[in-house]
């Protein structure tokens, strides 16, 4: 069986130590803001776009950049994670669809969420801090809530 692997971006929206996370619609989990790149996105112009569509916030990427450059080649923002994400998985254990996952930490300027009305209504989001994460981590899935608390950490 042939697997489908798409390419996405995911922010880990900050603000005063707290992540911003919502129970998604689809998947039924505690999941932070994310999608799918378009043709002409980079990883980390996907990664705005989707904060900005689903939160209404800009963040601040905390993303290195190396100074690499030539002719033909620049350096972008490097996420701070990859991960692979089985979507579909069938009885057998063969696996359909993957979402290879460039994970991104963003400062948020506040908590104020505000998301695009084809979004998910603000009543849908939360802000969970460490003590929060580690208290529901029965429902929230072990990765969200590990990268949850080092993006807290890292964006201060």
């Amino acid at each position: 069986m042939e697997t489908t692997r798409h390419f996405v971006a995911t922010v880990y929206a900050v603000h005063d130590g707290a992540v911003a996370l919502h129970e998604h619609d689809k998947l039924e989990m505690w999941l932070p803001a994310g999608g799918h790149l378009d043709r002409d996105e980079l990883p980390h112009e996907a990664a705005l776009r989707e904060t900005e569509e689903e939160l209404g916030l800009a963040v601040d990427l905390v993303a290195p950049q190396e100074a690499i450059t030539s002719e033909t080649a620049r350096s972008i923002p490097q996420p701070q994670h990859f991960l692979v994400e089985d979507i579909n998985v069938h009885e057998n254990g063969d696996v359909g669809h993957q979402h290879v996952d460039f994970i991104f930490y963003g400062a948020a300027p506040s908590q104020a969420i505000t998301p695009q009305p084809d979004e998910q209504p603000a009543s849908d989001w939360r802000w969970f801090t460490p003590a929060d994460l580690r208290a529901r981590s029965d429902e929230i899935p072990a990765d969200v809530v590990a990268v949850g608390l080092r993006a807290i950490e890292a964006v201060g």
